[in-house]
């Protein structure tokens, strides 16, 4: 009988201590690595890794050469200083005012945070230059979203994004009082316009949905683990939206004035999109894309200077809404007239 490798035999204690030494040595290490260092089975390791986390452990994990690789979300003595260039400051400072939307978030604390680490290290002959930086960008918010309401779950969704934990989602119902309940493996933050949302993959329902970061009121996080699938990549889920919605694309031309072709002419409203301008200055732009209550958002957003040529379903639609606004504002004005007369 051929002598073989002694097994090893260990208490989970033991695995978890083993556990914790290979991963704060080595760079990462996969499931399958985690197992024959243990001598046990995938699904005892995932068990495991459970239990480190809980023990207050942060683990992150990533894809490496097709394969799901562990490892610490903790700073390393090893890393080196880091130094700054004023143009580096000055892009910091422009990505940061870029985050104005989320106050009240989490992140907005985060980012905070994050800028007084950078103040901390700068050498002096920088420190003088923070407050001249700090003004070489102002971001001018309207409509601004109100997370409050979501702020207190925020933490628990950023775990959970990061670890890949299956959530259970409280979420308000759009103009209701009442909450649905959801059970999601989040996938993916998504920034839109200045708001917040959180595409993810939801059991319980039909497959891929968005939500609002400012409708949710409450997340718990389940011990389940979730694998995102390889093929998954965000910006398909929106290769075809004008905005957010994604449903049945359509081609789109609109016709837009001279008087303001030169805000429309020089833009990337699609990918693909064809642009043309006629002898006498107007522009026509061309694309194909889903979502039609944003696309009439953003055509009556021009008011008398934008025409729908195609298609003739969305021509028909705006041309609805903007005969319905002549009779509100009509039916205001004969009201205001009705009063005046009555005062007399």
């Amino acid at each position: 009988m051929l002598k073989g490798k002694p097994a090893k035999k260990y208490s989970q204690a033991g695995r978890l201590h083993s556990i914790i030494r290979l991963l704060e040595t080595r760079r990462g290490l996969t499931l399958d690595e985690l197992a024959e260092e243990c001598d046990v089975d995938r699904r005892t390791i995932h068990r495991d890794l459970n239990a480190v986390e809980q023990a207050g452990y942060t683990l992150t994990t990533e894809w490496s050469d097709g394969k799901k690789v562990y490892s610490f979300l903790t700073r390393s003595r090893n890393l080196p200083p880091i130094t700054f260039t004023l143009p580096q400051l000055m892009s910091l400072y422009l990505l940061r005012s870029l985050g104005a939307h989320l106050a009240g978030t989490p992140f907005q604390a985060e980012i905070d945070e994050l800028f007084k680490t950078v103040h901390s290290v700068l050498p002096d002959r920088h420190a003088a230059h923070l407050e001249r930086i700090a003004r070489v960008s102002l971001p001018l918010l309207h409509g601004a979203r109100d997370y409050s309401p979501a702020a207190a779950f925020v933490g628990g969704l950023q775990k959970a994004l990061l670890q890949q934990y299956r959530i259970r989602l409280k979420y308000a119902k759009k103009g209701k009082g009442e909450e649905d309940l959801y059970e999601v493996e989040p996938y993916t933050l998504v920034f839109h316009k200045g708001g917040i949302y959180l595409l993810g993959n939801t059991i319980n329902r039909s497959g891929m949905r968005l939500f609002a970061l400012e409708r949710i009121r409450g997340v718990e996080i389940t011990r389940q683990r979730f694998e995102i699938p390889d093929s998954y990549q965000p910006e398909a889920h929106f290769s075809s939206a004008f905005g957010l919605v994604s449903d049945t694309p359509m081609k789109v031309r609109v016709r837009f004035s001279a008087k303001i072709a030169h805000t429309v002419k020089d833009r990337i409203w699609m990918p693909g999109q064809k642009i043309s301008i006629d002898p006498g200055g107007r522009v026509v732009v061309e694309f194909e894309a889903a979502g039609q209550m944003e696309l009439i958002s953003w055509i009556l957003s021009y008011g008398i200077h934008a025409e729908v040529l195609e298609p003739p379903e969305l021509r028909k639609e705006v041309r609805s809404q903007v005969k319905e606004m002549r009779e509100m504002y009509r039916g205001k004005e004969k009201e205001k007239r009705e009063k005046k007369i009555k005062l007399a």
